[in-house]
């Protein structure tokens, strides 16, 4: 009884023994080292022992041997075997040991060789605990469900949440959630198949990451542990990180708002802004209906940000802050006057997140391309909504895409941010290309709000639509047939005579006619200048392969303001060095380069303004001039109406 006692004690006592090292082991090879080399080598295990979040210790339960090997290339410091564990340059191990490693600055990312040596570990330990498979019981029980429905009904029949997870063999570089963050994401119409290219290639800590998913999340867990700034730099993956891990590595304090620039076309602001999420009421789907442009027959897809004004509540109340609100507007950033259609479908274009004023898009689309926006709340959590800030906030800074206009276009790459922003699961499975068809798709899914449009006035009244200005100028158009004998049927071809016939009818109009004129002047104007920007554009690119010596002046100039404006939508080139969204010691820099760039801007736009009205046809300047000349003239004769009818006469 006695030798039982003993043995059933001793087996506890190895049992415990062996749960105790339920963990990962670092063992260094040190049969061939010194003292020292021992002694330097152990304290690199240690430190990256301690860097290491728990869960990955606890998980990744095995030993590893760590040794010094010679012959490696210079440029490399380390690697990880299959059977040999991981293996360092041994080059760098008397560095190591004299301490000069810690001094010795590199020019790599993490800066003194001492880092790097230790970011190597973290690196390749990585890679050990992502092929190990260490998914979570929850995500292992719902992974064997979908991998159980794909066998038994099909990829057709699979449920939404399976999308990505029946073939995963990693713990973190294949999960759906990382892909979207990484910039792999989900291309439209392929059942969740994931891009091959990744655009977030803009302030990137180190381009080996872009090599692959792999190669990306050792590169990124090294700079999550190492690095106080990641989580203010790279919010979104330290999101990530911290809730697989449940655990936060020592960080720096974050500030609250993320530096943009705003895309807007007055030049004489200053274009770099701060957005703060805690500001941001609701996010918008805006969408630019159709017109009969090929490339905008499906409208375009936007999201607009309902900011709140400094000091004012966070609340509906904030949807009268119009001045505030933002728009996010992924667009082909065009570097030539001349859109081509075979680019736009080859990718040439490329694709970038501009941030607009609210203000500047609805006249952009309601006044000068005469299409309505349909302002639609999406219905999105508290959380969701700040996340989603956040994320376009990097994308802002670190995207720089391809452009197609059929398979990454506005509404795919609207939809790209949307799914990433915020992680909804009902946007998991979506697909469309189409930016009206987005708007049904997240209406029929309880994602969009849509019944604020049911009632048009209404809409317009609280800002959930913005109606072209064609029913207005069609409105005041009826008001003409009413009091003036005219003979057009529509406002179209009224606009289409020549300015002088449509003065003939101004001395003849009474107060309110007049009013119609003024307006419908200025929208003739508005069609002028939009003829005359056409002629110019036909005349540069036809003129330039010509050699035309007249264009020389004007073409410099826009040439370089579509040189100099490209950092408005990739705002990365105004910075060296860093990664990520730019930190508190960055702002001086990005306000003088941002700063330098927009004065050029002013003066190039200015000179441009002072040449271009020579390039202009003859029929096409006398046009323009007669049509300014006519909105004088109205002026003048509905003040003498207003005078005559005694109306007020400020001094």
């Amino acid at each position: 009884m006695t030798h039982l006692t003993a043995w059933c004690c001793g087996a506890l006592l190895a049992m415990a023994a062996g749960f105790a090292q339920a963990q990962l082991r670092l063992t260094l090879e040190d049969s061939a080292l010194g003292a020292a080399e021992r002694q330097a080598s152990q304290a690199l295990l240690d430190e990256a022992m301690a860097a290491l979040p728990p869960r990955f210790i606890e998980q990744l339960d095995r030993e590893v041997r760590v040794s010094w090997r010679a012959g490696l290339p210079s440029e490399v410091y380390g690697q990880v075997g299959r059977f040999s564990g991981i293996e360092l340059n041994a080059e760098l191990l008397p560095k190591l040991v004299d301490g000069s490693a810690a001094e010795n600055r590199t020019g790599r990312p993490h800066g003194t060789q001492r880092q790097e040596l230790l970011a190597t570990l973290l690196h390749e330990l990585t890679h050990l605990y992502d092929r190990a498979r260490l998914w979570p019981a929850a995500e292992r029980r719902h992974i064997s469900q979908c991998r159980q429905r794909v066998s038994s009904m099909g990829p057709v029949g699979l449920p939404e949440d399976c999308r990505g997870q029946t073939e995963r063999r990693f713990t973190l570089s294949d999960d759906p959630r990382l892909l979207d963050l990484a910039g792999w994401q989900q291309r439209v119409g392929q059942r969740g198949a994931r891009a091959l290219d990744n655009g977030q290639v803009a302030r990137s800590p180190d381009s080996y990451e872009l090599t692959n998913a792999l190669e990306f999340v050792a590169v990124n867990l090294e700079y999550f542990l190492l690095d106080p700034s990641y989580a203010c730099r790279r919010p979104s993956l330290a999101r990530y990180l911290r809730e697989h891990f449940d655990w936060t590595p020592p960080s720096e304090n974050c500030t609250n708002d993320y530096p943009y620039l705003n895309a807007g076309r007055d030049f004489a602001l200053q274009p770099l802004g701060r957005l703060d999420p805690e500001r941001v009421y609701e996010v918008d789907y805006l969408l630019a209906e159709a017109n009969d442009a090929w490339m905008s027959r499906w409208g375009h897809s936007m999201l607009r940000l309902v900011v709140c004004a400094p000091g004012r509540p966070r609340g509906p109340d904030c949807r009268l802050d119009l001045d505030h609100h933002l728009v996010l507007s992924y667009r082909a950033f065009v570097g030539d006057l001349q859109l081509s259609s075979w680019d736009g479908l080859t990718g040439v274009y490329p694709s970038r997140l501009f941030v607009l004023p609210l203000e500047q898009v609805i006249d952009e689309y309601t006044k000068v391309e005469l299409r309505s926006l349909a302002s639609v709340p999406l219905r999105l959590s508290r959380d969701e909504v700040e996340q989603l800030v956040v994320r376009a906030a990097e994308q802002h800074w670190s995207y720089d895409g391809d452009y197609y206009f059929v398979s990454n276009n506005c509404a795919v790459e609207t939809l790209k941010l949307l799914r990433s922003g915020t992680g909804n699961p009902r946007l998991h499975a979506l697909d469309s290309i189409l930016p009206n068809g987005l708007l049904e798709l997240m209406d029929a899914r309880g994602l969009a709000d849509t019944t604020v449009l049911d009632d048009p006035r209404e809409a317009l009244r609280l800002g959930y639509r913005f109606d072209s200005f064609r029913e207005r100028y069609q409105a005041m158009f009826r008001v003409l047939r009413e009091r003036l004998p005219i003979t057009q049927d529509n406002v179209e071809t009224w606009l289409e005579q020549p300015a002088e016939t449509r003065r003939n009818w101004f001395a003849k109009a009474d107060l309110r006619a007049s009013a119609a004129l003024l307006l419908l002047e200025q929208a003739a104007l508005r069609r002028q200048l939009l003829l005359a920007q056409d002629e110019l554009k036909r005349r540069y690119l036809t003129g330039r392969a010509a050699g035309d010596p007249s264009l020389n002046k004007a073409g410099a100039a826009l040439e370089q303001i579509l040189a100099n404006s490209g950092f408005l939508s990739r705002p990365a080139e105004l910075l060296e060095g860093g990664y990520g969204l730019p930190q508190q010691q960055e702002w001086e820099r990005l306000e003088i380069s941002s700063r330098e760039r927009q004065q050029q801007l002013r003066q190039l736009s200015d000179e441009l303004d002072g040449e271009v009205r020579n390039l202009l046809q003859p029929e096409r300047l006398a046009e323009l001039e007669a049509n300014e000349a006519n909105l004088v003239t109205l002026g003048e004769h509905l003040r003498a109406l207003h005078k005559a009818s005694g109306g007020l006469e400020l001094p």
